[in-house]
Formats: C-alpha cells, sequence, structure tokens
C-alpha cells in the first residue's frame, strides 16, 4: 500500500522500506518466523531504534504484507486502534509489544 506525494505523482510506502528488507532478510537467514527477540537484536545489531523496526512491522501486518500469529501459531489480526493504543508514550519499547511474544512472517 502506498500513499501519493502531495504534489507529485509519486507513491511512498506506509512503511520503511529499509527497515522492511532487513527483516525478510534476518526471516530469510533465520529460515523460520521471527519474534521480538529478533528485533530487538536487528536493532542492537544495526543501531536502530526498537520502535522504529516494530513501527514497520505492524504497518506490514496492517497491510497484509506480513502475518502474526500468537505463540501457538493461529494466526490473529491486528488492528489500526490496536497498535494506535501502542504508543503510550509516544514512541514503543519492549515493554508496549510484550504481548506480541507469537510469530512474524511474509506473506507471500
Amino acid at each position: 500500500m502506498t500513499e501519493k506525494i502531495p504534489g507529485t505523482s509519486e507513491n511512498i510506502p506506509k512503511w520503511d522500506i529499509a527497515l522492511a528488507a532487513l527483516a525478510r532478510e534476518a526471516w530469510k537467514k533465520k529460515g523460520e518466523a521471527l519474534r521480538i527477540d529478533d528485533f530487538l537484536q536487528l536493532a542492537a545489531d544495526h543501531s536502530i531504534r526498537f520502535d522504529d523496526i516494530m513501527v514497520t512491522m505492524f504497518e506490514l501486518v496492517l497491510q497484509n504484507k506480513w502475518s502474526y500469529k500468537v505463540a501457538d501459531g493461529t494466526k490473529t489480526n491486528i488492528t489500526r486502534d490496536e497498535v494506535n493504543n501502542l504508543y503510550v508514550n509516544g514512541r514503543l519499547n519492549e515493554a508496549d509489544v510484550r504481548d506480541y511474544i507469537g510469530l512474524w512472517q511474509p506473506l507471500g
């Protein structure tokens, strides 16, 4: 999903494409779904803010580019309201996403 840049014909994605590519690469290397610990490690390894990665991951799920399954493997829907409510202090932190300990992986 993309948005038009006002005054142009250019589209921009609703997520950070570099972080999306980094997550996809991590998923390929791991050979299985990613977990919160994997995103924390990516943030540490690449000096990226954890919340930036998670904002991208939530947006990818909302746009049906990735799926999120709870720990037992059951797919669950994440809603925009749910994500918006995670921003308790204006940024996501590890405590905000502690309930999302399930499996994250690309679709298609």
